[in-house]
């Protein structure tokens, strides 16, 4: 049942809104002023406020901006018998979610009343889950490999530099990629993320650049590529050690003059895109054997993190085990297992060829398969090296 606070000074006005919404079966508290009302809010929890603009001791908009610097922050619909332009702008520029004239119409009122709940849980949704996301993108560990990892992206990720991110697969480039993002000054816009490997040659330029209608026989309407939907924000190319030389000197161009150009077009677009990269492979011998452009390499590593591989950091194995058997219990909804150290010494005893990445697939199995407490017999059976 949702909680709706009425702040009026008028008993009357109360009293009628009550009686209406308690018809609707939602809970009800009145405030008779603003200062008894901003109490309450801030003792109590609410879904929702219906608030008087003009009141004694406090009035409506001085308690809608008092409740915005709080940390809970229910919907506002404000309400006044002498409503104006100005005060409904005022109103809606301070964060209420609508206004609404006295006295109020009945059929508007409901309205607005289900669409502001419907917005305030649509808002506690989506900051739940930005919280479990944040918690599955936590980089994990205290080795000194790790640590100096941490440390470049707190120095990088506020600036415009172009990070090359190395690694073997299963390392975490991707999770390094989205804490520069995170920590920069564009965390606020898109995140965009491309695998080049995963996307075949001929199709790689369009996905980037996009194209328009007809460009060729399956263009049967236009497309915004990745550069246009990062604008503002940043585009992680993955694995770009797979990218085609042809889409290379696009993406050349586009870091150059912050110009792409969509396949089967001939406007220029202008992009303000901040470019990650990660790659697997050696690009260096790459440029030797003729697979990678030189001056992309130097355009795209202003600076360099290499992320290492799990054995060089065997010392967070225990810290990435205690993480996984956390996200693995929230995932499935059950109680989070234990393990013993025996264990996990087993574990960090293990060469872990497919990284993070395969370790946390080994800990899903022993989860599955595995005892209430995961035992040294459970790792030696269920482990499989």
């Amino acid at each position: 049942m949702s909680k709706i606070l009425i702040i009026d000074d008028e008993k009357v006005i109360r009293a009628t809104l009550k009686e209406i919404l308690e018809y609707e079966k939602y809970e009800i508290s009145e405030a008779q002023d603003g200062e008894q009302g901003l109490k309450m809010i801030q003792e109590q929890e609410f879904d929702l406020v219906l608030c008087d603009v003009k009141m004694p001791k406090m009035d409506g908009l001085e308690v809608l901006e008092k409740v915005a610097e709080m940390e809970k922050q229910p919907q506002f619909i404000m309400i006044s018998a002498h409503g104006t332009i100005e005060t409904a702008v005022e109103a809606t520029k301070k964060g209420a979610f609508d206004f609404i004239p006295k006295p109020p119409d009945l059929n508007r009122l409901l309205l607005t009343v289900r669409n502001a709940l419907d917005k305030k849980n649509l808002v506690s949704e989506t900051k739940v889950l930005k919280k479990k996301l944040s918690q599955k993108m936590d980089m994990v560990g205290e080795s000194p490999a790790i640590k100096h990892v941490k440390e470049t992206i707190e120095k990088v990720a506020p600036t415009d530099a172009r990070v090359l991110i190395t690694g073997p697969n299963g390392t975490g480039k991707e999770l390094v990629a989205h804490w520069l993002h995170k920590k920069s000054n564009r965390s606020d816009a898109p995140f965009i993320a491309v695998n080049c490997a995963a996307i075949p040659a001929e199709l790689i330029e369009s996905e980037l650049f996009g194209h328009e209608k007809g460009a060729f026989t399956s263009a049967v309407k236009q497309r915004i590529g990745k550069f246009e939907q990062a604008n503002g924000g940043t585009l992680f190319l993955d694995e770009i050690g797979d990218m085609s030389l042809s889409a290379q000197s696009k993406v050349l161009r586009a870091l150059q003059e912050h110009k792409i150009t969509r396949v089967g077009g001939d406007k220029d677009i202008k992009v303000d895109v901040r470019v990650l990269a990660a790659t697997n492979k050696d690009l260096k011998k790459e440029i030797e054997d003729g697979n990678f452009r030189e001056d992309l390499y130097h355009r795209l590593s202003v600076i360099l993190i290499q992320v290492p591989a799990l054995k060089d950091r065997k010392e967070d194995v225990p810290l990435l085990v205690e993480k996984f058997l956390e996200d693995i219990a929230n995932d499935y909804g059950s109680a989070k297992k234990d393990i013993s150290k025996e264990a996990i010494s087993k574990l960090q005893e293990f060469p872990w060829t497919g990284n993070i990445r395969e370790l946390r697939n080994v800990i899903e199995r022993l989860v599955i398969l595995g005892e209430k407490t995961i035992s040294l017999d459970d790792v030696k059976k269920y482990a499989d090296f």
